[in-house]
């Protein structure tokens, strides 16, 4: 029997073998492992063993963080967002697969929090305190290679007060499984730095560090190829090198670059770099990495530049949080987040105060933002951590310190490996707020001065003397330096003025001052060599003024970008109100102020509420809603970066007014409040070019469905649920509760609305509405879907959608 096949079939077919036959003959696999877990929360003696009975374990797939899942209670910390930690054990059964038989297996953790030890088939591999590093374990010589492998994890965060913010409690980040053969390029063995960079022509030198964990010498050739954003080849080198069995040697190639496409916050230009050893003709290994090639630099007078060109950094500081996610947030929310802070004109993300999730960087490679790299929140002593609630009450002191003298210098150095190819980051900082005034370190000096963050009163001499953090600073530079000297080293400065007196910035390249923007002046002129920026800031417009009126001020990072579970107030608060965006990344009022100053899109904005006090600090509550008692004053507030703008009541003018008019970058108008609408129109020449409404709602109506549209995966869906009224406006002032009901092969990952007192169970498909709003996460899986969501007395609204093909 003849079969005759179509051409586009056939083609398919030879594409399909092709791909096969690369695929089995890769030099390195490294696939994802998060898939067909099962989850114990609680001690269990005896779980490391292989014959140990899990059968009534839960499954699940990882990132997983069992904190968040409650429930909330006063009984825990309100540091850490009253939420229990505890132990919980992870176990995992697999067969090798068989194209990394006879390979060298490693099993690669990007973070468990915290003090994980980890085992395969009842041999222990290993412990890491550190719940933010990442790590990794060979697991060759004790694998199954023909039959079945159990891996263990046991995860001890009995600690429950051992952190100022949440950090959730699991193996909470992607797990890995990697082959090579038994010569290859180390994990974080790649380093990739560019000189003399200019748009004519940059020079780049590779770093490669090799193993041999075979039984001969290898001769090996080192190929190093750099491709252009579009796939082609721009430069490539090579080098001879001999290794002796069982030793590791470092290898450099040096590339030229014609023409650069350099990396910025506009044009975020990525090139691909691959290495591969070679011995013979045979390809031993080859790794694939995404650089940039720019230059970042900070300067004492001019502040900094990116490409020979000057950048006010306008950040936020971030915790690793998403709410209803804990700290296992999926790669598109925080697209999702990244994209909104970029619409309000950041150009720069603080990472406080740890490494974060591998795939956060990668996003701020492909969007263009600039990154400080944190390591710490403390060094060998302890912080207060609040447990009653933001200094309330006696403080805990558990913590990472306990840790620090035998791991600090370990865990620095993983971070700087593991992230320094990424062309965002710009910064090292080996520390967040260490010289906080007597937590726990002291100084005379405290006696005199102004010092805004200090715990207690002045001096106290019982407290462990600040030379230390001098002393503890050196040996942390010297172990940035020895893993990367392309960026300077920084950190966060709470007590400025005891810091400056035993010497600690001096030994900093940049030194970033937290709320004491009154300093820039002095310390500039009393210190002429230092590089100063605002590592952490508050929302006023006076803080910004600081950073553009000296060019020597680098720029400045909010306190937050994003509201964050932990370092509450007193219960029943679980969460940080703090940011530009809220946990389900709604934008708030301050979002709005924030935008009207870094953005250069022509925006306008208005909210209301109550009249503040004539010596109030500067009003940034400006809520959008227009429904309030008849005949009320309100303080209308004005965000805006146009030129002019006019304010309407039911389509009558309220005034037009200048920039020039603006306290603290805000147009205001008092107005006695009546239904109906109010509007503003912001304009640029004479021009309206935005324009912005509040509208006077009526009773809770409908449910109104919208979906980002910014969704990484097409399996991954961010819906907004809003309560209407009858003419599909939002009702800001509604709390009904939504229930969502699926049909079909999908997951409802939680539901968010931003309520920093609610305690309502993350796991359950109900939640109630916050502000007329919340976010569902769904994710889809093949097969047709639908979805309800209800509530008693709204009009329901659902989703049908037709099945999805694997793809």
């Amino acid at each position: 029997m003849k079969i005759l096949l179509k051409k586009p079939l056939l083609l398919l077919i030879v594409v399909v073998v092709f791909a096969l036959r690369v695929s089995a003959q890769a030099p390195r696999e490294k696939t994802l492992f998060n898939a067909g877990w099962k989850f114990h929360k609680g001690d269990a003696p005896g779980a490391d063993q292989p014959a140990f009975n899990d059968q009534d374990w839960r499954k699940l797939d990882l990132p997983h963080d069992w904190s968040i899942e409650g429930p909330f209670d006063q009984q825990w910390a309100s540091g850490t967002a009253f939420l229990p930690t505890g132990i919980g054990w992870y176990r995992k059964i697999f067969d090798l697969k068989s194209d990394m038989q006879g390979k060298e297996v490693f099993i690669y953790f990007d973070g468990v929090n915290n003090n994980s030890e980890v085992w395969i088939n009842g041999h222990s591999l290993g412990k890491r305190p550190n719940g933010f590093v990442s790590f990794e374990y060979e697991l060759t010589q004790y694998l199954n290679k023909s039959g079945k492998n159990t891996i263990a994890v046991k995860v001890d965060h009995s600690q429950f007060a051992d952190s100022r913010w949440y950090t959730g409690s699991g193996i909470n980040r992607n797990v890995y499984l990697v082959a090579t053969n038994a010569v290859h390029i180390d994990t974080w063995g790649l380093s990739f730095n560019t000189s003399q960079v200019s748009e004519q022509s940059a020079q780049a030198k590779v770093s490669v560090a090799v193993t041999n964990l075979s039984a001969t010498m290898a001769n090996l050739d080192i190929k190093a190829v750099l491709k252009d954003p579009k796939g082609a080849v721009v430069s490539a080198g090579q080098h001879a090198a001999k290794i002796v069995a069982g030793k590791h040697l470092s290898s450099d190639i040096l590339l030229a670059v014609n023409n650069p496409k350099l990396w910025s916050t506009e044009d975020p230009e990525l090139y691909q770099l691959q290495v591969s050893l070679y011995q013979g003709d045979k390809e031993l290994d080859r790794m694939t990495e995404n650089v940039g090639i720019r230059t970042a630099v900070f300067d004492k007078d001019k502040g900094f530049t990116l490409n020979g060109k000057s950048l006010k950094l306008k950040g936020v500081c971030v915790h690793d949080d998403a709410g209803t996610f804990g700290t296992a947030v999926p790669e598109a929310v925080w697209e999702t987040r990244l994209n909104s802070l970029k619409a309000a004109g950041v150009t720069s993300l603080r990472l406080s105060h740890n490494p974060h999730a591998d795939y956060l960087y990668d996003l701020c490679d492909k969007m263009g933002i600039l990154v400080m790299d944190e390591a710490f929140d403390e060094w060998e002593l302890g912080k207060n951590k609040w447990i009653a609630g933001w200094n309330q009450g006696k403080p805990g002191q558990d913590g990472y310190h306990e840790y620090f003298k035998d791991w600090a210098e370990r865990d620095l150095a993983d971070m700087i490996k593991r992230d320094r190819n990424h062309p965002s980051i710009i910064l090292w900082s080996i520390g967040n707020e260490i010289d906080y005034p007597n937590d726990p370190y002291t100084d005379p000096i405290l006696n005199t001065g102004r010092n805004p963050q200090i715990y207690g009163k002045g001096y106290t001499p019982d407290h462990p003397t600040a030379d230390n953090l001098t002393r503890i600073a050196k040996k942390l530079v010297a172990v940035v330096k020895q893993n990367d000297t392309s960026r300077p080293v920084t950190a966060a400065l709470a007590g400025v003025v005891m810091s400056n007196e035993v010497g600690y910035p001096d030994v900093l390249d940049a030194v970033g001052y937290n709320y004491q923007e009154f300093r820039y002046a002095d310390d500039h002129a009393k210190y002429p060599n230092r590089i100063i920026y605002g590592s952490e800031n508050g929302m006023a417009g006076s803080a910004w003024d600081a950073v553009i009126d000296n060019n020597y001020i680098a720029g400045q990072y909010l306190w937050t970008g994003i509201d964050y579970m932990g370092e509450a107030k007193k219960w029943p608060a679980r969460s940080s109100p703090d940011g530009l965006l809220d946990l389900g990344g709604f934008k708030k009022p301050e979002f709005y102020y924030r935008q009207s100053l870094w953005s250069d899109k022509p925006m306008v904005y208005i909210g209301a509420s109550e009249v503040p006090a004539a010596n109030a600090k500067e009003n940034h509550n400006a809520e959008p809603n227009w429904n309030w008692p008849d005949g009320k004053l309100l303080r209308i507030s004005c965000f805006t970066n146009c030129e002019e703008a006019e304010l309407f009541l039911n389509g009558k003018s309220l005034g037009k007014k200048a920039r020039a008019e603006m306290v603290n970058h805000i147009l205001t108008w008092d107005v006695t409040y009546a239904p109906g609408d109010l509007s503003v129109k912001g304009y640029n020449k004479g021009v309206v070019v935005s324009e912005d409404k509040l509208v006077t709602a009526g009773e809770a109506y409908a449910i109104k469905l919208t979906h980002d549209k910014m969704s990484q995966s097409f399996f991954f869906e961010q819906v907004t649920v809003n309560v209407v009224d009858k003419e599909g406006n939002i009702v800001y002032n509604a709390n009904n509760e939504i229930t969502v009901n699926l049909q079909g092969n999908a997951v409802l990952l939680g539901l968010e609305s931003g309520d920093h007192n609610s305690h309502e169970d993350y796991r359950s498909n109900k939640r109630k509405v916050f502000h007329g709003k919340l976010i569902a996460y769904i994710q889809r899986k093949q097969g047709a879907l639908g979805i309800d969501y209800s509530s008693p007395g709204l009009k329901s609204a659902s989703e049908q959608t037709a099945a999805l093909n694997q793809r």
